[in-house]
């Protein structure tokens, strides 16, 4: 043999020799190879076993989330709006078919939110912001199992951002209704809705806070926002744009609210939101139901919260109620014998501490029903009897034009305002006689901390009618330091008290 050829025949035979060993030493398994290793992917147990509390809590957690979710529905909803042809404009618009008349096009948009079931055939709860101004068939109501319906409204209540529609179904999951007196701050609470587009999204926390009011969200569709009642559950549970009209609900699924809004600068959560109390919607949708409107009863007055001033004025010991600044003419309030600085304390027995608690209190109610009021008034507590009316819808007129013109003047340095007769033509606009008008505020003073401005009529100081400068400054110098004492004030055709305190010299 050519020994040429010899050794490239030794290389091939060592070369087939060594790939079967390494494929036999893979196929056995052998631990010695690198190709043999078994390799484990994660740990061989969890690092920690849960507790029995633990395995319930999270078994709850599941039990309630499944349950709350067939009561909740996703809702696409189509609405209308007109755009506004801007001034100068109207020739342009005209060339692409926009009626003159008209003053603008209606166009539509699609928008969204949640629904809870609250029976078997068909009727949910919403927002009112939800489905206001949708178009005819333009609510699409979608159910936990993807099933779709086409919802017609049944009423509306905007003063409460709630609304009732209704779906052709039958063997619905309705929620259930929790009780309100067993809503307490640190409740556990899991928020339900459709976020974002995001349907069946479950999001938990707890009642950050109850009573909840003034914060301005509520009514913008109502003709009047001054009747609007707030009176929320607040919680930390993430809400956001999409869960309006959704549920709240409690460790049992109860539910205790309906979310409504959020405290955002942004639009979306960034820390808490905001449900309409259970023992409200129930109230509203009871009227919806009947007869599509609502029938709530008025007490026919301007309240305000009691601070530590107010309270000292009126000779208080504690901080509480709620306080009367003015009561409406022909109203339920002045039939019954009310007034301006009355502190309204309870409702049937039912203690109320906000002006939302005793807006809720009396929501509950219809026109025609009788309400008892315990009230505090010179230094002692009364009843009255109040028999509701319905609302007056009486018209809230702009600010009036203030003359600069100075007539004769005061100025309170200590307190930190001045004041002037009020001249003839604001008399004849406002129809107030007596009285004297804010003509300066300075800055950081009692009187700004307290809320007095420029352009506020006074009409009354420490319970006493006053007419000139002049008496103003009588009733104030028999107040010694440290006193509190009663303002009634009139800005924006509107009536209110402010409590003032006499400042005490630092030396």
């Amino acid at each position: 043999m050519n020994r040429k050829m010899v050794f490239p025949s030794i290389l091939l035979t060592f070369a087939v020799s060594f790939s079967i060993l390494i494929i036999a030493n893979f196929n056995t398994g052998s631990t010695n190879s690198i190709f043999a290793k078994n390799l484990q992917l994660g740990a061989n147990s969890s690092p920690i076993v849960a507790d029995d509390f633990t395995k319930k809590l999270n078994d709850a957690y599941n039990r309630v989330a499944e349950a709350a979710l067939k009561s909740v529905v996703n809702l696409d909803v189509e609405v209308k709006y007109e755009t506004q042809i801007p001034k100068g404009m109207e020739e342009f618009f005209r060339h692409f078919g926009v009626p003159e008349e008209k003053g603008g096009t209606e166009r539509r948009r699609m928008g969204g939110g949640s629904g809870v079931i609250i029976s078997n055939d068909g009727y949910i709860v919403t927002n009112n912001h939800v489905i206001d101004n949708a178009v005819d068939g333009g609510i699409t109501v979608t159910t936990t199992d993807k099933k779709t319906f086409t919802a017609k409204v049944i009423g509306t209540d905007p003063l409460t951002d709630l609304a009732l529609i209704k779906i052709d179904a039958k063997g619905l999951q309705p929620a259930h209704f929790a009780d309100i007196d067993d809503v307490k701050i640190g409740n556990i609470v899991l928020a339900v809705g459709s976020p974002l587009g995001l349907n069946a999204t479950v999001t938990n926390g707890i009642v950050s806070a109850i009573a909840r009011g003034r914060l301005g969200i509520i009514g913008r569709q109502a003709e009047n926002r001054s009747y609007s009642i707030e009176n929320f559950i607040q919680t930390d549970a993430p809400i956001n744009p999409g869960n309006s009209g959704g549920g709240l609900f409690d460790i049992n699924g109860s539910l205790v609210g309906i979310n409504t809004a959020i405290a955002s600068q942004t639009g979306s959560y960034i820390g808490y939101g905001f449900a309409i109390p259970i023992d409200l919607v129930k109230s509203v949708i009871s009227d919806l139901l009947e007869d599509g409107k609502v029938n709530r009863g008025y007490i026919g007055v301007q309240i305000n919260q009691v601070d530590q001033k107010l309270a000292k004025a009126l000779g208080m010991n504690e901080v509480k109620g709620v306080l009367v600044d003015k009561v409406m003419p022909n109203s339920a309030g002045e039939l019954a014998g009310l007034e301006s600085g009355d502190i309204i304390l309870k409702v049937d027995s039912k203690e109320v501490n906000s002006p939302g608690e005793l807006q809720n209190q009396v929501g509950l109610r219809r026109a025609g029903d009788e309400i008892s009021l315990s009230i505090w008034r010179n230094k002692k507590e009364i009843t009255k009897k109040v028999v509701l009316k319905g609302k007056d819808g009486e018209d809230i007129s702009s600010n009036s034009n203030i003359s600069e013109k100075d007539i004769t003047s005061f100025n309170f340095e200590k307190l930190g305002f001045k004041v002037e007769t009020i001249p003839a033509s604001l008399k004849e606009k406002t129809g107030i006689e007596n009285g004297v008008i804010v003509s300066d505020v300075t800055p950081y003073s009692e009187a700004h901390k307290s809320g007095l401005s420029k352009g506020v009529i006074i009409t009354k100081a420490d319970r006493k009618e006053i007419s000139s400068p002049k008496q103003f400054k009588e009733i104030v110098d028999k107040l010694n330091e440290g006193d509190a004492f009663l303002l009634q004030v009139y800005f924006d055709d509107v009536s209110r008290l402010i409590a003032l305190e006499i400042p005490t010299n630092p030396n």
